[in-house]
């Protein structure tokens, strides 16, 4: 259950406003992104905090993934490459605070980028889950 997730961190770090989790399988930190900017260019929000999460907590969707022939069977992953023939699973977090740069300026942060558009797409139908689409 990781609804009270986002609220109960909130609570934590004493921070205000909008507080969700966001789970649309591959591409949940990109639609948080999304919805963070969003928040910020219609002035919502003046900072936001977006993190992104992929735990491997059992074996059962490796086991499965191995049985599609989702897997690299080298262990390696060849993302774009002529040989590439899977991907490989792992674990990892991380955190990007997002303002609107007219605000980071004036606070004197270190911008190290910016985000000039976002957009999010549903393609319908596809060849199937593991099959790129669009």
């Amino acid at each position: 259950l990781l609804s009270p997730a986002a609220g109960r961190l909130s609570y934590s770090l004493g921070l205000k406003g909008a507080s969700m989790v966001v789970d649309t399988a591959c591409s949940s930190s990109l639609v948080a992104v999304h919805l963070a900017a969003n928040s910020l260019r219609n002035k919502e929000s003046d900072l936001a905090l977006v993190g992104g999460v992929n735990l491997l907590l059992g074996p059962s969707l490796s086991i499965n993934f191995t049985k599609a022939r989702m897997l690299a069977p080298d262990g390696r992953c060849k993302t774009f490459d002529q040989s590439a023939n899977g991907y490989v699973r792992s674990e990892g977090c991380g955190v990007v605070v997002l303002k609107r740069l007219s605000q980071a300026i004036r606070d004197g942060d270190n911008v190290l980028a910016l985000i000039r558009g976002s957009a999010l797409n549903q393609d319908g139908a596809s060849g199937g889950l593991t099959v790129p689409s669009g």
